[in-house]
């Protein structure tokens, strides 16, 4: 357990008082359940969570004294030997993983947390920690189970939130069905069981009307919707609601020919925000008849392929950078060859080229259940690849190849005549093995 930690965490931690924790004894002391909290001291939902966090955190400890202002001398902290050992199913770590940029505001605002945290000056690790778990907001916090790494819950929020006493320890993902079980509505008041959704593809549709996105997605995926029934195909989509009322759920879902959970079975529709680790919306996930995940960027699928050609839109190794794809570029490392001709065979010699390479990134990580640690993208000539290569100042060469990490706000180039695949191959290995000196953007 501990060189996993430690590979994830690096070898010291501190505490709100400063002091200085070992990663290694973490192991040592069977903590099972390992929480990453993302945050930022001038955040005020961050500010709001750590109160809860706070108590939460010590009643699944079993630390009387955990709470708010129960950092440094305050009780038992993290370490700490309380009264009576945690009962083992309730064997929990927190990490706190900041964004802040002044040293004085992240020691004030973790100074009174009754967790661990990640020293100030790892900011690199911090980074990595962002990209390799996909967080796009603040606050977040993530479960991970502390001997094998996998993610177990990806939205610990809802988990205080839905389970304030920690009854369901240690929130494994449970399958879809499980979660999905229960009656489900047509927008004419028809009720359907779940068990209807038996041998077809699903999308489960999480949106609100009070979004303009998502409202925009809708009217795109109905026509989807019916172009896909109309093909013969087994298809049904589920709208999870995050209206903030029952008249606007009532109104948007009367624009949608599919089913929906109902909105007054709020448990139901927070299990699976939970169980797909929404963090946004529109999201929509697109699941085989076996409810396995296929894509999660059902959403950007819809978009690139209005008919629908694709389903159930298997996620290729490598995508042509389009308008409507773009937005994964702030999801984490992109590598983005940049080809001179707007030629569709031009573009797909490319993608041929970087394919292998990506499908063995994308093989090894499956393995391990992780996602890739990167994204691959070939980029034409367009106004949207000409606003790329503005906002990252790269040299207008072709062909190019780079590394695009915007969360970092850092770039890696390879400026070639010829590209190979041994040069790409390198080049990848080298930015996973942190050889590569970046460039800012």
């Amino acid at each position: 357990m501990s060189g996993f930690l430690e590979e994830l965490l690096g070898e010291k931690l501190v505490t709100g008082g400063g002091e200085e924790v070992d990663v290694h004894s973490l192991g040592a002391r069977g903590i099972s359940l390992l929480g990453l909290y993302f945050g930022c001291s001038l955040s005020a939902p961050c500010a709001q969570l750590s109160g809860s966090l706070a108590a939460f955190y010590g009643r699944l400890r079993g630390d009387a004294a955990a709470g708010p202002g129960a950092g440094a001398g305050a009780g038992p902290g993290p370490g700490a030997v309380a009264a009576a050992e945690p009962e083992p199913r309730r064997r929990l770590e927190i990490v706190f993983v900041s964004s802040d940029q002044d040293q004085r505001q992240w020691q004030d605002f973790v100074r009174d947390m009754p967790w661990l945290a990640l020293p100030y000056k790892e900011k690199h690790r911090k980074l990595k920690l962002w990209n390799k778990y996909r967080i796009s907001n603040i606050p977040s916090l993530i479960f991970l189970d502390a001997t094998t790494g996998k993610v177990v819950c990806r939205n610990g929020l809802l988990v205080i939130r839905d389970d304030p006493e920690g009854l369901e320890f240690p929130w494994g993902p449970k399958p879809f069905r499980e979660v999905i079980a229960g009656p489900l509505l047509r927008n004419n008041g028809q009720s359907l069981e779940s068990s209807s959704l038996e041998g077809s593809h699903v999308g489960v549709y999480f949106s609100a009307h009070w979004c303009p996105p998502c409202r925009s997605l809708t009217r795109v995926l109905v026509e989807s919707y019916r172009k896909i029934k109309e093909a013969g195909q087994k298809f049904e989509i589920i709208f999870v609601s995050a209206d903030r009322s029952e008249d606007s759920f009532k109104q948007y879902f009367s624009e949608m020919p599919w089913l929906a959970v109902p909105y007054t079975d709020e448990a139901r529709r927070s299990r699976l925000n939970r169980l797909y680790g929404i963090q946004g919306i529109p999201t929509l996930i697109v699941l085989d008849p076996q409810g396995e995940v296929i894509t999660r960027q059902g959403r950007v699928e819809v978009l690139n392929d209005e008919d629908c050609r694709e389903f159930p839109w298997h996620p290729k190794p490598v995508l042509e950078l389009s308008d409507s794809n773009a937005v994964q570029l702030n999801e984490g490392p992109c590598l983005v060859l940049f080809v001179d001709s707007e030629d569709d065979g031009e573009s797909e010699a490319a993608k041929q080229l970087i394919q292998p390479i990506a499908e063995k990134i994308i093989a090894k990580y499956k393995a391990k259940e992780e996602e890739a640690p990167l994204l691959f993208f070939v980029a034409g000539e367009d106004d949207m690849t000409d606003s790329l290569r503005d906002y990252t100042n790269l040299p207008e060469a072709a062909p190019l190849l780079t590394i695009l990490d915007m969360s970092a706000r850092a770039k890696y180039v390879m400026d070639v005549e010829e590209i190979t695949p041994a040069i790409v191959e390198a080049f990848v290995n080298d930015f996973l093995a942190e050889k590569l000196k970046p460039e800012p953007i």
